[in-house]
């Protein structure tokens, strides 16, 4: 009777250790998951903030030596991305701050969700500026002292909105493609009679 309970306290221990040890390697593999999905939305932004200065400081630049329809798409281009590196700054503040330990699997799918959400809307934003510019370019066409502005603004809309459509899609794609490993987590907790139970293959 004795081996017998000790055998037994020896199995919950050698199970209770090998549970420990599983629900460690998931805690691990879900850190460096947010690790990586924080660290390309770092990279993309640090993208959309080059993209921005660049703008800024060449159509900045050029609008001195130019008028007409070329002085306002330097114009539009400029005001443009001052939006865009207030977005850069922001996105790459919050992903610079996040705390990759500090999420739960229930929280890090959150957060996939949120940001993929958030790309495929914008990608419907920058379709919506590039028919705006198109809509533009096609009211400068019209006799009126305001054609040039119209012509510059909606060479500028179609120029903007090109790239961040396919920034965007890009984006999306990147972070998008790993999201498979989020959702194999999940394969490992399943039903049991007693609740939830972790199942690990070996």
């Amino acid at each position: 009777m004795f081996k017998i309970s000790m055998i037994k306290k020896l199995f919950f221990l050698l199970a209770f250790l090998l549970f420990a040890q599983i629900v460690q390697a998931q805690s691990n593999d879900l850190i460096r998951y947010n690790e990586r999905r924080l660290q390309m939305t770092r990279i993309g932004m640090l993208t959309l903030g080059s993209w921005a200065i660049g703008n800024m400081a060449v159509n900045g630049a050029l609008m001195g030596g130019t008028s007409g329809r070329r002085y306002y798409f330097h114009q539009m281009n400029v005001f443009w991305n001052i939006v865009n590196i207030g977005l850069a700054g922001t996105g790459y503040y919050s992903a610079l701050t996040a705390d990759p330990t500090a999420l739960t699997l229930a929280e890090s799918i959150q957060e996939q969700h949120s940001i993929e959400k958030l790309l495929l809307l914008n990608a419907g934003l920058d379709v919506a500026y590039i028919a705006g510019g198109f809509y533009l370019m096609e009211r400068g066409r019209r006799d009126s002292p305001q054609s040039e502005r119209w012509k510059g603004y909606g060479q500028s809309l179609l120029l903007q909105g090109g790239f961040l459509l396919i920034f965007d899609a890009l984006l999306y794609t990147i972070i998008h493609q790993p999201s498979s490993e989020l959702y194999s987590f999940l394969s490992a907790i399943q039903p049991t009679t007693n609740g939830l139970g972790l199942v690990y293959r070996f």
